[in-house]
């Protein structure tokens, strides 16, 4: 999945909890994918984030000496102007791009 072309919120909203709670009528189980969803996003973000800055790792023996690498500022900026990745799982969830299942009703 692409996070970086979402069009989740930047900034914190008031949703409408008959929306969230629709696909499972139920707003505690579906809070519950969200939060599971959201924990997804996150590790996948922070894989992402450390593969790239790997990239630009400068392996030092002297301690003394720290290097500023211009893009892996750049890097660490775009990643933190991100949307947050609970705003993400809400806005899959609102959009139906989150699939869910109940093994017991199955």
């Amino acid at each position: 999945m692409d996070y970086k072309d979402t069009k989740a919120p930047l900034s914190t909203v008031t949703y409408n909890k008959n929306e969230i709670e629709a696909p499972t009528e139920n707003i505690y189980e579906a809070i519950s994918i969200i939060a599971k969803r959201a924990n997804q996003i996150n590790s996948d973000l922070k894989r992402e984030l450390v593969d790239k800055l790997d990239e630009f790792a400068t392996y030092n023996d002297s301690l003394e000496e720290v290097f500023e690498n211009k893009e892996q500022i750049e890097v660490s900026k775009f990643y933190e102007r991100l949307p947050k990745p609970t705003a993400m799982a809400v806005e899959e969830w609102l959009n139906d791009k989150v699939y869910h299942r109940t093994p017991e009703t199955e």
